[in-house]
């Protein structure tokens, strides 16, 4: 095989391999981040164009098992790379369960095999090979099933969704997320001087960060998250969670991920309040350039007088975690994870992320990239 055959062929993904994330247009977003789909099954149909008739019986018959496809045990996408596809109306979102990703620069195609990594998507005829792919909850390929010329593939690909166990057992057992459960790391008087902190001074809704045009932006979008945080800025306070951290939480993460913290961002007391809805919808901590260098997460709640406000982990089952007041939830910032709606009472809870000194080098070569005026970061 030649250097630029090399170069064209597509790596499709096979059984047991982590599919590829991306982010790519659908009717409701200008840039979806799919690996924010993660904690459900997904089905992939590769369809290239529903002009074409195997393509749209494909389709036709996924629309008709909305038992299948709930958004709770699967969710299924479709990925057109036919412009007409949208301008004719010929596909659409339905949700639960269906959306469509406009696919017309071939990003996910090219990722997943279904075009040559050269196609050029203004050449006119592409040649797109059309199946349907399974993904587990955590993402990985579950099956590839070809598209087959008797249409024998829509029996395979329906019978293989119908046996799926619930997704919290997808692999044999139920998983417990790779996470860190620490009691007593904050004392009570520590947890109740933190509260007394914001009761006094109040907080300020707070948005969340998002890639836009090369740029790192605080969005607001109550949809998707509803908090109010209050900055601490007394740096003999600062310094006494510096030292909690350092003395209980660091020594874990160096014992289990053999990873040595040394750095440490935001100083808040964050409230997720019933009156306002507080929640935070599933995410991830280092998806965009200015929070790329963000390692672990800690979630340290500082009372126990509220309902809701749980922390889960989607890829790895429904069960939440509440510590009690002092304690810590830590896990990596590549984790999707969600704080759940509170209903009854006021969550709070001191929030920071940590990191080495290689990760902070990083954020400073970024820091030019975030808000829109770049951040004043340096590593020192």
């Amino acid at each position: 095989m030649s250097e630029a055959a090399v170069k064209t062929k597509a790596n499709v993904p096979m059984a047991g391999d982590p599919a590829p994330w991306f982010y790519q247009r659908t009717s409701a977003n200008p840039r979806f981040a799919f690996s924010s789909s993660a904690g459900r099954y997904i089905a992939l149909c590769f369809c290239g164009s529903t002009d074409e008739p195997q393509s749209r019986v494909a389709i036709n018959a996924a629309l008709t098992r909305p038992d299948l496809f709930d958004d709770n045990l699967a969710s299924f996408f479709t990925i057109s790379n036919d412009p007409g596809d949208e301008s004719a109306g010929r596909l659409a979102n339905r949700t639960p369960g269906f959306r469509v990703f406009w696919d017309f620069d071939l990003t996910i195609a090219k990722l997943y095999g279904a075009v040559p990594t050269d196609a050029d998507p203004v050449s006119g005829a592409l040649s797109v090979s059309r199946f349907w792919l399974v993904l587990d909850p955590t993402l990985r390929v579950i099956a590839k099933i070809p598209f087959q010329a008797d249409r024998s593939d829509l029996t395979r690909f329906f019978a293989l969704m119908e046996s799926l166990p619930a997704p919290e057992r997808f692999a044999g057992v139920e998983l417990q997320a790779p996470i860190l459960y620490l009691p007593n790391v904050f004392e009570p008087e520590l947890c109740r001087h933190l509260v007394t902190l914001y009761e006094t001074h109040g907080g300020e809704e707070s948005g969340f960060m998002r890639e836009v045009d090369g740029r790192t932006l605080g969005i607001s979008d109550p949809s998707h998250k509803r908090r109010k945080d209050h900055s601490i800025t007394d740096t003999n306070l600062i310094a006494a969670l510096q030292a909690r951290v350092h003395r209980r939480i660091v020594p874990e993460i160096a014992k289990v991920h053999h990873f040595n913290v040394t750095r440490m961002e935001r100083y808040i007391v964050a409230c997720y309040d019933a009156e306002d809805g507080g929640h935070f919808a599933a995410h991830r901590d280092n998806t965009t350039s200015g929070t790329a260098h963000r390692r672990f997460a800690v979630s340290i709640n500082l009372n126990a007088d509220f309902e809701g406000g749980e922390v889960s982990f989607p890829e790895y089952g429904p069960r939440s975690f509440k510590p009690p007041p002092g304690g810590a939830v830590v896990f990596s910032c590549s984790l999707l994870h969600k704080a759940s709606r509170v209903t009854e009472g006021r969550r709070f809870a001191f929030l920071p992320f940590l990191y080495d000194d290689a990760a902070a080098k990083l954020r400073e070569s970024n820091a030019a990239r975030v808000g829109e005026a770049g951040s004043n970061y340096r590593a020192g």
